[in-house]
């Protein structure tokens, strides 16, 4: 009588239990949209001064002349935008060559000792990275070049590069490992090395984690403000030379938010909070549609 009972209970506990986790996610997922929609109208409802007195051209121009009306954001949008992606072009082949390794390229143990490596290297806060640049590689890149005071596009890139270099190949490597126990079985029973198997059999499975790897990097990338607060320059003005020094969006949104509150000035932070804010939801669109694109396939 007694495991009938526990039999029939069984069931219910488990119906329950299961539509508490639905319904606490869904309610977890509505405050998280409420959330990001209200930061969208946040933003809006900040730059609206500018765009009402039809000051919106001010914003789209290449001058940044705050006591002269000027508010032009065009050469942040250029410095991220000119930051990000050589960032990322020069350190997406350096993390699938560090994950090729770590997964059979290399010997077994300095594979692992690399992946150690990585994972402590996302534990480092981002001011150390910026303080490690400014006292190695500064005084290198002034010493090589003799010319400038070494903060430039140049040294926020190559810091930026590192800082973006472990979440790409952590990602990657987290989709091989769930390609790999799928595949070598029977690359093994078909004769084929570590080497072939990852060239030939993981790494063409893995082309949607690859790109997801890539886009999640180029968000990071776009975000980071420490690095080019601190490495760049902050000048205002349209990146001349990778020696020169430049602004990006998030950089110039800490520099005017620390010394300005009240004028126009201010407000036009907003547009560039708005940039950002789309570039961020354009990334997360991207990420969906691998995904959707994957389980359709899969």
């Amino acid at each position: 009588m007694q495991s009938h009972t526990t039999s029939r209970d069984m069931p219910l506990h488990r119906f329950l239990r299961e539509t508490l986790f639905r319904e606490t996610t869904r309610i977890c997922g509505l405050i998280c949209a409420a959330i990001v929609v209200t930061i969208f109208a946040f933003l809006l409802w900040f730059s609206w001064p500018l765009l009402a007195q039809g000051k919106i051209a001010t914003i789209v121009s290449l001058a940044w002349r705050p006591f002269h009306g000027q508010f032009g954001i065009l050469p942040m949008i250029a410095g991220s935008l000119s930051l990000a992606i050589p960032a990322m072009l020069l350190a997406f082949p350096m993390a699938l060559g560090i994950t090729l390794f770590a997964h059979g390229l290399g010997p077994r143990l300095p594979g692992k000792a690399v992946l150690t490596l990585v994972h402590f290297m996302t534990s480092i806060p981002t001011v150390v990275y910026g303080f490690a640049a400014v006292f190695l590689l500064i005084p290198l890149l002034r010493a090589t070049f003799a010319r400038g005071s070494g903060f430039s596009w140049l040294a926020a890139m190559l810091t930026l590069t590192v800082l973006v270099l472990p979440t790409i190949v952590l990602f990657i490597h987290t989709h091989f490992s769930l390609v790999e126990p799928q595949v070598t079985r029977t690359t093994q029973a078909l004769g084929m090395s570590d080497t072939q198997r990852l060239l030939a059999v993981t790494l063409p499975l893995s082309r949607r984690g690859l790109l997801a790897g890539g886009i999640l990097g180029f968000g990071r990338a776009m975000g980071d403000t420490m690095i080019p607060l601190m490495l760049s320059g902050n000048a205002p003005i349209m990146p001349g030379s990778p020696l020169a020094s430049m602004r990006t969006m998030t950089a110039h949104i800490a520099l005017v938010v620390a010394t300005d509150s009240q004028d126009a000035a201010y407000y036009s932070l907003f547009a560039c909070g708005i940039i950002l804010f789309l570039t961020t939801f354009a990334v997360n669109l991207g990420l969906r549609w691998l995904e959707s694109s994957t389980s359709v396939r899969t």
